[in-house]
């Protein structure tokens, strides 16, 4: 008993400790998410959208001039902008109580970055204020451009229930249709509708009846597994509604809870790409490793080739197509993104994704870094970080039509070709 007494008073000391070492340092953690270093994380942009054409270099002029060739700003297409919430917007938007909480500092600290990224604050307005700026980037840098607009479902169990302390953020598809009905001539509808859901089928029917023609999975964080046979009607009422499947592929760092990073392996989309239905592969799996699901062994293998052994498979010819958004990030660039570059003849099959308002945080697209790596001139890095200044939205395009893979040269005509951005005929909204 005495020593059961002891031990409880040394953990009760440590939980002293440590709250008191926590309150010592708030002012400190407090100081860092408010002031300048989350803006030099998060948003350092330093000028306005319209200010871009009067404000820009000959030399950051002349990238964009070339950047642009080819790509008609009426006719792009973006697969993968989110629609971002917060608890106080009125829109039925969560965000998980660790992100907002300085008493979890890293994720505190995350979320503030997020929002700095997006050019926001936090309070009632930061929904209005983040549509409003999204817009005023869309506006100035691709006008006339169409964005797929994404909701974010939460986290459901295998037996359908909610997992709340799982669902690091949550945006209603009744929000995402709303703003879609609003600016139908720059938004596109899609939903994310969570499979294991006990009413998944007929919320699936009732969006798609409403115009919606993408559905987006996140499964790291959401927590299905495409490749469960419980998803096969799931599968089978895209397939009947015409609708394809954004899906994230490779690991995910983005998020304060708990992940499974497994079920974004990117074979387990086997499933329903053999179901007949259209799936985009998001980041071409640009990230982490998986199980080898095709080796008896299991042994763990990047991401990457797991998608590019999909890419090769005739089958899936004309239903397995890969987004870009991310693969020019300082955490996923290197292999990947000189093998995109290189293989040309994967090139009708990517799609483009800007993923915002992830390029507009500072810390994960270093043009210092693609530029030691090859992929870029110096003069070329100083033009784009130019363009980030006044437009993070306009920067992500021309930095995808400006790398070059490191060993072809100054003389390769750099960049994913402008038909990557102009959409694709078998997907939506073109195929019909």
């Amino acid at each position: 008993m005495a020593e059961h007494c002891l031990k409880n008073r040394r953990l009760s000391g440590r939980c002293l400790r440590r709250g008191a070492l926590l309150l010592a340092a708030l002012p400190l953690l407090l100081w860092l998410a408010s002031g300048c270093i989350v803006d030099r994380v998060g948003g350092a942009f330093a000028y306005q959208p319209a200010e871009l054409a009067a404000g820009l270099s000959p030399e950051a002029r002349g990238l964009l001039a070339r950047a642009m060739e080819g790509v008609d700003p009426k006719q792009v297409v973006d697969f993968h902008v989110h629609l971002v919430g917060t608890d106080e917007g009125g829109h039925g938007c969560r965000v998980h109580p660790d992100m907002t909480s300085p008493l979890h500092p890293l994720h505190y600290f995350r979320y503030r970055a997020y929002l700095s990224a997006s050019g926001v604050e936090e309070g009632p307005r930061a929904d209005d204020e983040y549509l409003a700026r999204f817009l005023d980037l869309a506006h100035y840098a691709l006008p006339g451009a169409r964005f797929f607009l994404l909701p974010f479902e939460a986290a459901y169990g295998s037996s359908g229930v909610l997992d709340e302390e799982r669902t690091p953020f949550q945006v209603p598809n009744a929000y995402a249709r709303e703003v879609v009905d609003k600016y139908p001539d720059t938004f596109l509808s899609a939903v994310s509708v969570h499979p294991y859901r006990a009413d998944a089928l007929e919320v699936l029917a009732e969006y798609a009846a409403s115009g919606a023609r993408l559905v987006k999975w996140l499964p790291n964080s959401m927590g299905m597994d495409p490749a469960d046979p419980a998803c096969d009607e799931f599968y089978s009422a895209l397939k009947e509604h015409g609708m394809a499947l954004l899906v994230h592929v490779g690991q995910e760092e983005a998020f304060a809870t708990e992940m499974d990073q497994e079920l974004a392996n990117p074979l387990r989309l086997r499933r329903p790409l053999d179901a007949g239905v259209k799936v985009i592969a998001a980041h071409c799996g640009s990230l982490g490793t998986a199980l080898d699901l095709d080796d008896p062994a299991r042994p763990q293998v990047p991401c990457f080739q797991l998608f590019l052994r999909l890419m090769g498979e005739e089958r899936y010819r004309g239903l397995l197509f890969g987004e870009i958004s991310a693969v020019t990030q300082v955490n996923r660039y290197g292999e990947c993104l000189e093998t995109l570059l290189e293989r040309r003849d994967l090139h009708p099959r990517l799609v483009h994704g800007s993923d915002y308002p992830l390029p507009a945080l500072n810390i994960a697209f270093q043009t210092s870094a693609l530029s030691r790596a090859g992929f870029l001139s110096a003069a070329e890095r100083e033009a784009l970080n130019e363009i980030y200044n006044y437009n993070p939205l306009l920067f992500d395009l021309v930095l995808k039509r400006t790398v070059r893979s490191p060993g072809a040269g100054d003389g390769q005509v750099a960049g994913f070709p402008a038909s990557v951005f102009l959409g694709n005929p078998a997907l939506p909204p073109e195929d019909r």
